[in-house]
């Protein structure tokens, strides 16, 4: 049996996009078993993929060097005997557990001056590979000059536990396909967010048309998901308690369940926008600053929404509590016009 460690990244949408090669992997070699080493919070994306063996807790911090934690998870690692090793993140640090193991082939791109660490270690163009997706996928093929010439990039597809999905809904008083969820967090700060005012703006609309609206998000997102329904429930054309806030109050299983069960899925840029493509939901994914051209929703159900051109490096927005002009632009009535492909009860 070939098996192989993966050096994972460190967010939960790059995690998503990392599948893409654990597919192509399986697809070419289905003996092959597949380790992913990996921060702790993405375990329950990856134990959702039925092509991971296992996925082995990495202990040091994102951007933390180390040395003897590093060392010490080499030396559990070589026991293992991995035939060989990818190194996803293109950091100096992320490549040194597998060289520490003694991997005898690693592979990843050149990244940060990884001579020696990595033994395939390749040049990477920018503009041959513009997607992560596709330099991600790369890395299981030999080596090829664009993306052109790889094989059909296979998009990430989580696995939904039905039965869990049935006690969660039961849990919280969801109907299955009738409720649309909302992911109004996002990392960095609020450039990248829909405002808060237009998703309690939509949710409105939508609660009077007779659906059940979701907020999801992490504890870090519970004041965003706070000042939506406190918004809500000053309206007097809407019931908040249509609205149910579980932002903070579920596992990432739990969201991965839930967002599956959705009708459809409204998103900022973010991780949970690449979870709800993951499960096949249709996904009008919201884009200001941060382009779709790198990290795009990967499903032929999602539709993105952005009103300007290029990648602006802003993390914060220039209007009232920081929210980026681009992102205030997109009006409620706009994402209101997309949904009505998906819930012809608003049409």
């Amino acid at each position: 049996m070939n098996r192989l460690l993966v050096v994972g990244p460190s967010w939960v949408g790059d995690m998503l996009m990392s599948q893409a090669l654990y597919r192509r992997l399986k697809a070419d070699n289905p003996d092959i078993q597949i380790d992913v080493l990996a921060p702790d919070w993405c375990r329950a994306v990856l134990s959702r993929m039925p092509e991971v063996n296992q996925a082995i807790v990495m202990p040091v911090g994102h951007g933390s060097l180390q040395w003897g934690i590093r060392k010490q998870v080499a030396s559990e690692l070589a026991l293992e005997k991995y035939d060989s090793a990818i190194v996803l993140p293109n950091s100096l640090k992320s490549a040194l557990i597998p060289w520490m193991a003694k991997i005898s082939q690693r592979r990843g791109w050149h990244g940060e001056m990884r001579y020696g660490l990595l033994n395939d270690r390749r040049k990477l163009d920018k503009d041959a590979f513009p997607m992560m997706v596709q330099r991600y996928a790369a890395l299981a093929e030999m080596p090829c000059d664009s993306a052109d010439s790889l094989l059909p990039v296979l998009s990430p597809q989580l696995h939904v536990d039905s039965e869990h999905q049935q006690l969660l809904t039961a849990e919280y008083g969801l109907e299955s396909g009738m409720f649309v969820a909302f992911c109004p967090g996002a990392e960095f700060g609020p450039a990248k967010r829909w405002p808060d005012y237009h998703y309690a703006e939509l949710a409105e609309k939508l609660i009077g048309k007779g659906f059940q609206v979701v907020l999801f998000g992490s504890a870090k997102d519970a004041e965003v998901t706070a000042q939506i329904l406190s918004k809500l429930k000053q309206s007097e054309y809407a019931d908040a308690e249509r609205c149910v806030d579980l932002a903070g109050k579920t596992s990432l299983q739990d969201v991965i369940d839930l967002l599956a069960a959705s009708a459809v899925t409204v998103s900022n840029d973010s991780g949970l926008m690449h979870i709800a493509a993951a499960v096949n939901v249709p996904v009008i994914a919201l884009y200001g600053p941060t382009s779709p051209g790198f990290t795009p929703p990967l499903s032929e159900k999602a539709e993105v929404i952005r009103l300007i051109d290029g990648f602006h490096k802003i993390r914060k927005g220039d209007a009232e509590q920081g929210y980026h002009q681009s992102m205030i632009d997109i009006t409620p009535e706009l994402v209101l016009e997309k949904l009505q492909a998906y819930l012809p009860e608003l049409a």
